[in-house]
Protein backbone atom coordinates (compact mmCIF):
# COMPACT_ATOMS: atom_id res chain seq x y z
CA UNK A 1 0.00 0.00 0.00
CA UNK A 2 2.73 2.67 0.60
CA UNK A 3 4.50 1.69 -1.93
CA UNK A 4 1.43 2.37 -4.09
CA UNK A 5 1.08 5.90 -2.30
CA UNK A 6 4.29 7.22 -2.97
CA UNK A 7 3.76 6.14 -6.58
CA UNK A 8 0.26 7.81 -6.99
CA UNK A 9 1.44 11.01 -5.56
CA UNK A 10 4.87 10.84 -7.81
CA UNK A 11 2.89 10.64 -10.75
CA UNK A 12 0.41 13.25 -9.43
CA UNK A 13 3.39 15.80 -8.51
CA UNK A 14 5.59 15.07 -11.84
CA UNK A 15 1.75 16.04 -13.72
CA UNK A 16 0.97 19.10 -11.87
CA UNK A 17 4.81 20.84 -12.13
CA UNK A 18 3.34 21.10 -15.65
CA UNK A 19 0.15 22.47 -15.21
CA UNK A 20 1.91 24.65 -13.18
CA UNK A 21 4.45 25.71 -15.94
CA UNK A 22 1.55 25.54 -18.41
CA UNK A 23 -0.19 28.70 -16.56
CA UNK A 24 2.74 30.43 -14.45
CA UNK A 25 5.53 30.73 -16.91
CA UNK A 26 7.70 31.92 -14.36
CA UNK A 27 10.93 30.96 -13.37
CA UNK A 28 11.94 31.78 -9.52
CA UNK A 29 15.14 31.67 -8.38
CA UNK A 30 16.34 28.82 -5.53
CA UNK A 31 16.59 29.96 -2.17
CA UNK A 32 17.26 27.45 0.43
CA UNK A 33 19.94 27.57 2.98
CA UNK A 34 20.30 26.15 6.03
CA UNK A 35 18.07 27.68 9.61
CA UNK A 36 19.86 27.59 12.99
CA UNK A 37 17.55 25.01 15.20
CA UNK A 38 16.23 26.97 18.30
CA UNK A 39 15.10 25.55 21.81
CA UNK A 40 11.69 24.58 22.10
CA UNK A 41 11.15 26.66 25.06
CA UNK A 42 10.47 30.28 23.91
CA UNK A 43 12.15 33.56 25.72
CA UNK A 44 10.16 35.46 27.63
CA UNK A 45 9.80 38.10 24.74
CA UNK A 46 8.04 35.35 22.77
CA UNK A 47 6.09 34.18 25.91
CA UNK A 48 2.79 35.29 24.30
CA UNK A 49 0.03 34.20 22.33
CA UNK A 50 0.05 35.87 19.26
CA UNK A 51 3.52 35.31 18.51
CA UNK A 52 5.38 34.22 15.45
CA UNK A 53 9.19 32.60 16.56
CA UNK A 54 9.86 31.46 13.11
CA UNK A 55 10.18 27.68 11.38
CA UNK A 56 14.04 27.64 13.29
CA UNK A 57 11.68 26.49 16.54
CA UNK A 58 10.59 23.96 15.30
CA UNK A 59 14.25 22.49 13.34
CA UNK A 60 15.84 20.57 16.14
CA UNK A 61 15.86 16.78 15.04
CA UNK A 62 13.93 15.53 17.94
CA UNK A 63 10.98 17.85 16.86
CA UNK A 64 10.24 18.27 13.59
CA UNK A 65 14.02 18.74 11.63
CA UNK A 66 14.44 15.01 11.97
CA UNK A 67 15.51 13.38 8.10
CA UNK A 68 14.04 10.16 8.02
CA UNK A 69 10.04 10.01 8.75
CA UNK A 70 8.84 8.52 12.16
CA UNK A 71 6.19 5.33 11.94
CA UNK A 72 5.10 5.01 15.33
CA UNK A 73 3.30 7.71 16.13
CA UNK A 74 1.02 10.61 14.41
CA UNK A 75 3.80 13.20 13.95
CA UNK A 76 6.59 11.97 11.23
CA UNK A 77 9.16 14.25 12.77
CA UNK A 78 10.83 15.04 9.69
CA UNK A 79 8.42 18.45 8.30
CA UNK A 80 10.89 20.83 9.18
CA UNK A 81 13.09 18.65 6.64
CA UNK A 82 10.59 18.33 3.80
CA UNK A 83 9.91 22.31 3.76
CA UNK A 84 12.99 23.63 3.85
CA UNK A 85 14.12 21.27 1.06
CA UNK A 86 11.36 20.10 -1.33
CA UNK A 87 8.52 22.63 -0.48
CA UNK A 88 8.08 25.51 -3.04
CA UNK A 89 6.68 27.35 0.06
CA UNK A 90 9.91 27.69 1.85
CA UNK A 91 11.14 29.98 -1.36
CA UNK A 92 8.18 31.96 -1.79
CA UNK A 93 10.61 34.85 -0.54
CA UNK A 94 13.03 33.82 -2.90
CA UNK A 95 10.81 34.97 -5.91
CA UNK A 96 10.94 38.76 -4.85
CA UNK A 97 15.07 38.73 -4.57
CA UNK A 98 15.08 37.82 -8.35
CA UNK A 99 15.33 39.41 -11.34
CA UNK A 100 11.57 38.73 -12.30
CA UNK A 101 9.90 39.64 -9.36
CA UNK A 102 11.59 43.08 -9.15
CA UNK A 103 10.81 43.95 -12.39
CA UNK A 104 6.94 42.98 -11.46
CA UNK A 105 7.57 45.37 -8.80
CA UNK A 106 8.97 47.92 -10.75
CA UNK A 107 6.33 48.11 -13.13
CA UNK A 108 3.42 47.83 -10.38
CA UNK A 109 5.89 50.84 -8.81
CA UNK A 110 5.80 49.18 -5.89
CA UNK A 111 9.40 49.83 -5.28
CA UNK A 112 11.51 46.91 -4.16
CA UNK A 113 9.78 43.65 -4.56
CA UNK A 114 11.33 42.30 -1.04
CA UNK A 115 9.55 45.49 1.03
CA UNK A 116 6.51 45.78 -0.95
CA UNK A 117 3.18 44.81 1.14
CA UNK A 118 1.82 43.82 -1.88
CA UNK A 119 3.87 41.00 -2.42
CA UNK A 120 4.97 40.12 1.02
CA UNK A 121 1.38 39.16 2.26
CA UNK A 122 2.03 35.92 0.44
CA UNK A 123 5.01 35.87 0.00
CA UNK A 124 6.12 35.53 3.58
CA UNK A 125 5.02 36.10 7.02
CA UNK A 126 4.53 39.60 6.77
CA UNK A 127 3.16 40.21 10.71
CA UNK A 128 3.38 43.60 12.73
CA UNK A 129 6.41 44.19 14.51
CA UNK A 130 4.51 43.74 17.64
CA UNK A 131 3.73 40.11 16.60
CA UNK A 132 7.26 39.22 15.90
CA UNK A 133 9.52 37.08 18.47
CA UNK A 134 13.21 37.63 19.12
CA UNK A 135 14.27 34.55 16.13
CA UNK A 136 11.47 35.53 13.40
CA UNK A 137 12.77 36.56 9.99
CA UNK A 138 10.48 38.20 7.58
CA UNK A 139 12.77 36.42 4.55
CA UNK A 140 11.81 32.61 5.69
CA UNK A 141 9.41 33.02 3.10
CA UNK A 142 6.02 30.60 3.98
CA UNK A 143 6.77 29.06 6.62
CA UNK A 144 5.30 26.84 9.45
CA UNK A 145 3.25 29.60 11.28
CA UNK A 146 1.51 30.73 7.65
CA UNK A 147 -0.41 27.73 8.28
CA UNK A 148 -0.25 26.67 11.89
CA UNK A 149 -0.58 29.73 13.39
CA UNK A 150 1.30 31.86 15.88
CA UNK A 151 3.34 29.54 17.86
CA UNK A 152 4.71 31.10 20.93
CA UNK A 153 1.76 30.25 23.22
CA UNK A 154 1.61 26.27 22.39
CA UNK A 155 5.62 25.89 21.17
CA UNK A 156 6.68 24.16 24.44
CA UNK A 157 3.76 23.38 26.12
CA UNK A 158 2.47 20.92 22.71
CA UNK A 159 5.62 18.69 23.06
CA UNK A 160 3.88 17.06 26.62
CA UNK A 161 2.71 13.54 26.56
CA UNK A 162 -0.60 14.77 27.67
CA UNK A 163 -1.21 17.86 25.62
CA UNK A 164 -4.01 17.93 23.33
CA UNK A 165 -4.80 19.55 19.72
CA UNK A 166 -7.54 21.20 21.42
CA UNK A 167 -5.20 23.05 23.67
CA UNK A 168 -3.15 24.43 21.01
CA UNK A 169 -6.12 25.51 19.33
CA UNK A 170 -6.94 27.25 22.28
CA UNK A 171 -3.49 29.31 22.57
CA UNK A 172 -3.20 30.45 18.78
CA UNK A 173 -2.99 27.60 16.89
CA UNK A 174 -4.76 27.26 13.30
CA UNK A 175 -6.89 24.01 12.95
CA UNK A 176 -5.17 22.79 9.40
CA UNK A 177 -7.15 19.07 10.53
CA UNK A 178 -10.49 20.41 9.85
CA UNK A 179 -10.54 20.44 5.83
CA UNK A 180 -13.14 23.91 5.44
CA UNK A 181 -10.51 25.15 7.31
CA UNK A 182 -7.51 24.33 5.76
CA UNK A 183 -9.25 24.87 2.52
CA UNK A 184 -10.10 28.65 3.48
CA UNK A 185 -6.43 29.16 4.52
CA UNK A 186 -4.82 28.09 1.19
CA UNK A 187 -7.43 29.85 -0.70
CA UNK A 188 -6.46 32.83 1.36
CA UNK A 189 -3.04 33.10 -0.57
CA UNK A 190 -4.01 30.72 -3.73
CA UNK A 191 -7.39 32.62 -4.44
CA UNK A 192 -7.03 35.51 -2.58
CA UNK A 193 -9.40 37.83 -0.27
CA UNK A 194 -9.50 42.14 0.18
CA UNK A 195 -5.82 42.08 2.05
CA UNK A 196 -4.21 39.86 -0.46
CA UNK A 197 -5.24 39.13 -3.93
CA UNK A 198 -3.89 39.13 -7.37
CA UNK A 199 -5.72 40.91 -9.74
CA UNK A 200 -5.44 41.92 -13.85
CA UNK A 201 -2.97 44.85 -13.26
CA UNK A 202 -0.53 42.24 -11.47
CA UNK A 203 -1.49 39.44 -13.87
CA UNK A 204 -0.51 42.12 -16.65
CA UNK A 205 2.92 42.79 -14.71
CA UNK A 206 3.85 39.39 -14.54
CA UNK A 207 2.70 37.24 -12.13
CA UNK A 208 1.20 33.60 -12.86
CA UNK A 209 -2.98 33.57 -12.48
CA UNK A 210 -3.97 31.63 -9.70
CA UNK A 211 -5.18 28.25 -9.96
CA UNK A 212 -6.03 25.83 -7.02
CA UNK A 213 -7.34 22.29 -6.27
CA UNK A 214 -6.70 21.16 -2.70
CA UNK A 215 -5.96 17.68 -2.64
CA UNK A 216 -3.64 17.65 -6.17
CA UNK A 217 -1.93 20.92 -4.05
CA UNK A 218 -1.67 19.10 -1.28
CA UNK A 219 0.44 16.26 -2.97
CA UNK A 220 2.85 18.60 -4.95
CA UNK A 221 3.58 20.65 -1.53
CA UNK A 222 4.75 17.53 -1.10
CA UNK A 223 2.45 16.59 2.10
CA UNK A 224 4.75 16.80 5.53
CA UNK A 225 1.59 15.20 7.25
CA UNK A 226 0.02 11.71 7.73
CA UNK A 227 -3.84 11.14 6.74
CA UNK A 228 -6.55 9.06 8.03
CA UNK A 229 -5.76 5.53 6.66
CA UNK A 230 -2.21 5.79 7.18
CA UNK A 231 -0.05 3.89 10.02
CA UNK A 232 -0.16 5.66 13.09
CA UNK A 233 -2.65 8.11 12.14
CA UNK A 234 -6.15 8.76 14.08
CA UNK A 235 -9.16 8.79 13.79
CA UNK A 236 -9.84 5.49 12.42
CA UNK A 237 -8.74 5.05 8.98
CA UNK A 238 -10.43 6.50 5.91
CA UNK A 239 -9.36 5.02 2.53
CA UNK A 240 -11.40 7.81 0.65
CA UNK A 241 -9.88 10.74 2.53
CA UNK A 242 -9.01 11.85 -1.05
CA UNK A 243 -11.66 12.13 -2.20
CA UNK A 244 -13.51 14.19 0.93
CA UNK A 245 -10.41 16.23 0.10
CA UNK A 246 -11.39 16.69 -3.30
CA UNK A 247 -14.92 17.37 -3.00
CA UNK A 248 -14.59 19.91 -0.04
CA UNK A 249 -11.61 21.61 -1.38
CA UNK A 250 -14.47 22.53 -4.30
CA UNK A 251 -16.87 23.29 -2.47
CA UNK A 252 -14.88 25.70 -0.56
CA UNK A 253 -13.08 27.22 -3.46
CA UNK A 254 -16.16 28.08 -5.14
CA UNK A 255 -17.70 29.93 -1.81
CA UNK A 256 -14.60 31.80 -1.42
CA UNK A 257 -14.36 32.94 -5.12
CA UNK A 258 -17.82 34.15 -5.17
CA UNK A 259 -17.13 36.02 -1.67
CA UNK A 260 -13.94 37.58 -3.46
CA UNK A 261 -16.45 38.42 -6.24
CA UNK A 262 -19.38 39.73 -4.35
CA UNK A 263 -16.32 41.86 -2.30
CA UNK A 264 -14.79 42.80 -5.83
CA UNK A 265 -17.80 44.52 -7.25
CA UNK A 266 -18.05 47.67 -5.44
CA UNK A 267 -14.27 47.84 -5.15
CA UNK A 268 -12.34 51.10 -7.55
CA UNK A 269 -11.40 49.15 -10.76
CA UNK A 270 -14.64 47.37 -12.16
CA UNK A 271 -15.03 45.17 -13.95
CA UNK A 272 -11.99 43.04 -12.45
CA UNK A 273 -10.88 41.06 -15.47
CA UNK A 274 -9.30 38.43 -13.36
CA UNK A 275 -12.18 37.27 -12.76
CA UNK A 276 -13.58 36.73 -16.53
CA UNK A 277 -11.87 34.18 -18.79
CA UNK A 278 -8.49 35.02 -19.49
CA UNK A 279 -8.00 33.30 -23.04
CA UNK A 280 -11.78 34.79 -24.15
CA UNK A 281 -9.01 37.44 -25.02
CA UNK A 282 -5.85 35.95 -24.46
CA UNK A 283 -5.52 33.02 -27.42
CA UNK A 284 -4.13 32.76 -30.71
CA UNK A 285 -6.28 34.16 -33.51
CA UNK A 286 -7.06 32.36 -36.00
CA UNK A 287 -8.97 31.68 -39.47
CA UNK A 288 -13.18 31.74 -38.66
CA UNK A 289 -12.87 28.51 -40.01
CA UNK A 290 -10.41 27.48 -37.91
CA UNK A 291 -12.01 29.04 -34.47
CA UNK A 292 -13.77 26.96 -32.28
CA UNK A 293 -15.00 30.07 -30.37
CA UNK A 294 -16.33 31.91 -33.38
CA UNK A 295 -18.13 28.40 -34.47
CA UNK A 296 -19.75 28.23 -30.72
CA UNK A 297 -21.00 31.46 -30.86
CA UNK A 298 -21.62 33.93 -27.70
CA UNK A 299 -24.68 32.90 -26.59
CA UNK A 300 -26.16 34.97 -23.30
CA UNK A 301 -23.26 37.86 -24.56
CA UNK A 302 -22.05 40.64 -27.59
CA UNK A 303 -19.59 38.77 -29.18
CA UNK A 304 -16.35 40.65 -27.74
CA UNK A 305 -17.46 41.07 -23.93
CA UNK A 306 -15.36 37.94 -21.97
CA UNK A 307 -17.71 35.85 -20.53
CA UNK A 308 -17.04 34.82 -16.67
CA UNK A 309 -14.67 32.54 -15.45
CA UNK A 310 -16.69 29.52 -14.55
CA UNK A 311 -13.86 26.77 -13.82
CA UNK A 312 -14.43 26.76 -10.07
CA UNK A 313 -17.88 25.03 -10.37
CA UNK A 314 -17.14 23.14 -13.53
CA UNK A 315 -16.50 19.94 -11.43
CA UNK A 316 -18.10 20.77 -8.69
CA UNK A 317 -21.19 21.01 -10.88
CA UNK A 318 -20.53 17.35 -11.19
CA UNK A 319 -20.07 16.34 -7.65
CA UNK A 320 -22.75 18.06 -6.18
CA UNK A 321 -25.46 16.52 -9.04
CA UNK A 322 -24.88 13.57 -7.52
CA UNK A 323 -25.28 14.52 -3.48
CA UNK A 324 -27.87 16.96 -3.64
CA UNK A 325 -30.26 17.25 -6.80
CA UNK A 326 -32.26 19.92 -5.71
CA UNK A 327 -29.82 22.36 -4.62
CA UNK A 328 -27.80 21.77 -7.20
CA UNK A 329 -30.57 22.96 -9.68
CA UNK A 330 -30.68 25.71 -7.60
CA UNK A 331 -26.94 26.73 -8.05
CA UNK A 332 -27.31 26.09 -11.44
CA UNK A 333 -30.06 28.79 -11.96
CA UNK A 334 -28.49 31.45 -9.70
CA UNK A 335 -25.06 30.95 -11.57
CA UNK A 336 -26.31 31.19 -15.11
CA UNK A 337 -27.60 34.43 -13.85
CA UNK A 338 -24.68 35.26 -12.40
CA UNK A 339 -22.40 34.40 -15.77
CA UNK A 340 -25.22 36.45 -17.91
CA UNK A 341 -24.31 39.50 -15.51
CA UNK A 342 -20.54 39.30 -15.08
CA UNK A 343 -20.79 39.19 -19.76
CA UNK A 344 -22.25 42.47 -19.77
CA UNK A 345 -19.71 45.37 -20.96
CA UNK A 346 -19.96 46.65 -17.19
CA UNK A 347 -21.92 44.55 -15.04
CA UNK A 348 -24.31 45.79 -12.66
CA UNK A 349 -22.36 46.26 -9.53
CA UNK A 350 -25.31 45.63 -7.06
CA UNK A 351 -26.72 42.59 -8.98
CA UNK A 352 -23.70 41.06 -9.36
CA UNK A 353 -22.89 41.20 -5.46
CA UNK A 354 -26.45 39.99 -4.65
CA UNK A 355 -26.23 37.02 -7.20
CA UNK A 356 -22.72 36.30 -5.90
CA UNK A 357 -23.57 36.09 -2.28
CA UNK A 358 -26.74 33.97 -2.62
CA UNK A 359 -24.84 31.55 -4.60
CA UNK A 360 -22.47 31.58 -1.99
CA UNK A 361 -24.69 30.99 0.47
CA UNK A 362 -25.81 27.51 -1.16
CA UNK A 363 -22.60 26.50 -1.87
CA UNK A 364 -22.29 26.99 1.65
CA UNK A 365 -25.05 24.81 1.90
CA UNK A 366 -23.96 22.05 0.03
CA UNK A 367 -20.28 21.88 2.02
CA UNK A 368 -22.57 20.92 4.37
CA UNK A 369 -23.71 18.18 2.77
CA UNK A 370 -20.04 17.01 1.70
CA UNK A 371 -18.99 16.86 5.09
CA UNK A 372 -21.57 14.55 6.03
CA UNK A 373 -21.15 11.98 3.13
CA UNK A 374 -19.21 9.01 3.40
CA UNK A 375 -17.47 8.19 0.77
CA UNK A 376 -16.61 4.86 -0.84
CA UNK A 377 -15.84 2.73 -3.77
CA UNK A 378 -18.90 3.41 -6.32
CA UNK A 379 -19.44 7.06 -4.88
CA UNK A 380 -15.88 7.55 -6.72
CA UNK A 381 -16.10 5.45 -9.56
CA UNK A 382 -19.42 7.57 -10.15
CA UNK A 383 -18.04 10.72 -9.62
CA UNK A 384 -14.93 9.53 -12.40
CA UNK A 385 -17.17 8.44 -14.93
CA UNK A 386 -19.49 11.42 -14.34
CA UNK A 387 -16.93 14.36 -14.87
CA UNK A 388 -14.83 12.10 -17.53
CA UNK A 389 -18.74 11.88 -19.29
CA UNK A 390 -19.04 15.57 -18.90
CA UNK A 391 -16.52 16.41 -21.53
CA UNK A 392 -17.76 18.46 -24.23
CA UNK A 393 -19.22 20.91 -21.63
CA UNK A 394 -16.23 21.13 -19.51
CA UNK A 395 -14.40 21.59 -22.64
CA UNK A 396 -16.30 24.64 -23.45
CA UNK A 397 -15.87 26.37 -20.75
CA UNK A 398 -12.18 27.20 -21.80
CA UNK A 399 -9.03 25.91 -20.75
CA UNK A 400 -9.02 26.92 -16.76
CA UNK A 401 -12.13 24.35 -16.74
CA UNK A 402 -10.60 21.53 -18.51
CA UNK A 403 -7.48 22.08 -15.62
CA UNK A 404 -9.83 21.66 -13.04
CA UNK A 405 -11.11 18.41 -14.64
CA UNK A 406 -8.00 17.10 -15.47
CA UNK A 407 -6.57 17.46 -11.91
CA UNK A 408 -9.84 16.02 -10.42
CA UNK A 409 -10.05 12.98 -12.93
CA UNK A 410 -6.42 12.14 -11.87
CA UNK A 411 -7.02 13.03 -8.14
CA UNK A 412 -10.09 10.65 -8.18
CA UNK A 413 -8.52 7.96 -9.88
CA UNK A 414 -5.83 7.74 -7.80
CA UNK A 415 -7.67 7.26 -4.65
CA UNK A 416 -9.89 5.06 -6.43
CA UNK A 417 -6.49 2.79 -7.80
CA UNK A 418 -5.09 2.77 -4.55
CA UNK A 419 -8.05 1.02 -2.91
CA UNK A 420 -9.57 -0.95 -5.74
CA UNK A 421 -6.82 -1.93 -7.91
CA UNK A 422 -8.04 -1.21 -11.90
CA UNK A 423 -6.70 -3.79 -14.49
CA UNK A 424 -6.56 -1.26 -16.94
CA UNK A 425 -4.62 1.66 -14.50
CA UNK A 426 -1.52 1.38 -17.17
CA UNK A 427 -3.76 2.47 -19.62
CA UNK A 428 -5.54 5.38 -17.31
CA UNK A 429 -2.79 7.01 -16.61
CA UNK A 430 -1.62 7.33 -19.88
CA UNK A 431 -4.84 8.76 -20.70
CA UNK A 432 -4.88 10.89 -18.26
CA UNK A 433 -1.47 12.03 -18.98
CA UNK A 434 -2.92 12.90 -22.12
CA UNK A 435 -5.35 15.31 -20.86
CA UNK A 436 -2.37 17.12 -19.24
CA UNK A 437 -0.93 17.57 -22.63
CA UNK A 438 -3.77 19.23 -23.89
CA UNK A 439 -3.26 22.03 -21.71
CA UNK A 440 0.79 22.32 -22.69
CA UNK A 441 -0.64 26.07 -24.59
CA UNK A 442 -3.80 27.19 -23.36
CA UNK A 443 -3.56 30.36 -25.94
CA UNK A 444 -4.02 27.52 -28.55
CA UNK A 445 -6.27 25.06 -26.49
CA UNK A 446 -8.63 23.03 -28.72
CA UNK A 447 -11.85 21.84 -26.56
CA UNK A 448 -12.74 19.18 -28.96
CA UNK A 449 -9.71 17.51 -28.69
CA UNK A 450 -9.70 17.70 -25.10
CA UNK A 451 -13.04 16.85 -24.96
CA UNK A 452 -12.29 13.64 -27.39
CA UNK A 453 -9.02 12.71 -24.58
CA UNK A 454 -11.45 13.08 -21.56
CA UNK A 455 -14.22 10.44 -23.71
CA UNK A 456 -10.90 8.11 -23.93
CA UNK A 457 -10.87 8.19 -20.20
CA UNK A 458 -14.54 7.50 -19.69
CA UNK A 459 -14.47 4.71 -21.51
CA UNK A 460 -11.79 3.06 -19.92
CA UNK A 461 -13.83 3.39 -16.84
CA UNK A 462 -17.07 1.55 -17.96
Amino acid sequence: MTTRLEAARSLKCSILVAIIGIFAASSFEAYAQSRPAFSLAPTKADDAVGKYTGPGSCASTTCHGSIIPRTDNRVLQNEYSIWIVKDKHSKAYGALTGEIGERMAKILALGSAETAPKCLACHALDVPPSQRGRTFELSEGVSCENCHGPSAGWLGPHTERDWTHQKSLALGMYDTRDLTRRTEKCLSCHLGNDEKFVDHEMIAAGHPDLFFELDTFSDVMPRHWKVPGEPGEAPAADPWYNVRELTTGQAVQLRQSLLRLASRSHGKVWPEYSELQCYACHHSLTAPEQSWRQARGYLGRRPGNPPWNPSRYSVFHDVIQQLDGEKAEKLDTELARLAQLMSQLIPDRDAVAASAANSAHLADQLLAKINSTSYDRAITLHLLQKISADAENISSQGEHSAAQAAMAIQSLFLAYDQNEKLQNSAQLRVAIKGLFQELQNPSAFDPARFASQMKQVNALLR
